[in-house]
């Protein structure tokens, strides 16, 4: 009896210790399991920001086919396309995006930012009128001003553009955008008060900076504003200013402004060398 009992035991035992491991290869093995996906995400994360766009472009294509109805994947493609400037797949993605379970309605707006890029202005209204008004965020209302400046409504582009700015820590892009559409209106004045918020804001966007003077010559203006320029800049502006009175007819006022851009530059300014051989000549 004694020996059976010890057998018995022993086959208890073992059991019991079979059980508990193979409970441990589950947890391990789920543990496993999740710090690959954490993994994975983190990947994607990467793909999607940091990474040269054509590699995660490459990346999301590879994972898609053992994975094809995974949005987030499909997501990553379609912002790895039009991070890599591959715009007409990049709308192509996001239109697969919106059409799978689990589309947000930021995916909706990152579709209207595709078809924008495209140059498909009504496809993107359309897109943007079925976005809930309760989706308020920076990007979309971005958009919907760019929308309703390429349809000359102008009072909805100021609202949505207004609207932008105040969704943003970083507006100087979207006050540039904004005093850009004022000068295409010919609102010289508030075109000139907009790029200079932009600069304000970000001294080193170039951009604003061009436009700022390009509203400036408009009004006759041909001094250039205090803002921060370095030499390059103060040439290139120079450069901009000519042209500006140039075609206001000023056209003596052109050349001096030439000839000063020519002397600012600290290396031979050749655009600017052939203008003014262009005007002396003519």
């Amino acid at each position: 009896m004694r020996q059976q009992f010890f057998l018995f035991a022993s086959l208890a035992g073992a059991l019991v210790l079979s059980a508990c491991a193979e409970k441990a290869d589950e947890t391990v093995e789920r543990a496993f399991q999740e710090v690959n996906v954490i993994d994975e995400s983190n990947l994607n994360d990467v793909m999607m920001t940091v990474a040269d766009p054509n590699e995660a472009v490459v990346h999301f294509q590879r994972t898609l086919k053992t994975s094809p109805d995974r949005i987030e994947l499909q997501r990553g493609l379609a912002y790895s396309l039009i991070r890599a400037k591959r715009t007409t797949e990049g709308t192509t993605a996001w239109k697969k995006v919106v059409s799978m379970k689990g589309a947000t309605s930021e995916d909706h707006v990152q579709l209207a930012g595709a078809l924008v890029r495209s140059g498909e202005w009504d496809a993107a209204k359309a897109v943007l009128d079925k976005v809930p008004p309760t989706h308020e965020t920076y990007e979309r209302y971005r958009l919907e001003a760019v929308v309703a400046d390429a349809g000359k409504d102008w009072k909805r582009a100021d609202s949505f553009y207004e609207i932008a700015t105040g969704l943003t820590t970083k507006p100087a892009k979207v006050m540039n955008n904004w005093g850009y559409s004022k000068l295409t209106r010919g609102d010289f004045a508030g075109a000139e008060r907009l790029f200079g918020e932009a600069i304000r804001q970000s001294p080193g966007l170039f951009t604003a900076k061009n436009n700022l003077v390009l509203a400036r010559g408009a009004q006759r203006n041909y001094t250039l504003p205090v803002i921060p320029l370095d030499q390059t800049e103060r040439a290139l502006l120079l450069h901009t200013l000519a042209l500006s009175a140039v075609k206001q007819g000023d056209v003596k006022v052109g050349e001096n402004l030439l000839r000063e851009a020519i002397e600012t530059h600290p290396q031979h300014f050749e655009e600017a060398s052939r203008s003014l051989a262009a005007l002396e000549n003519g």
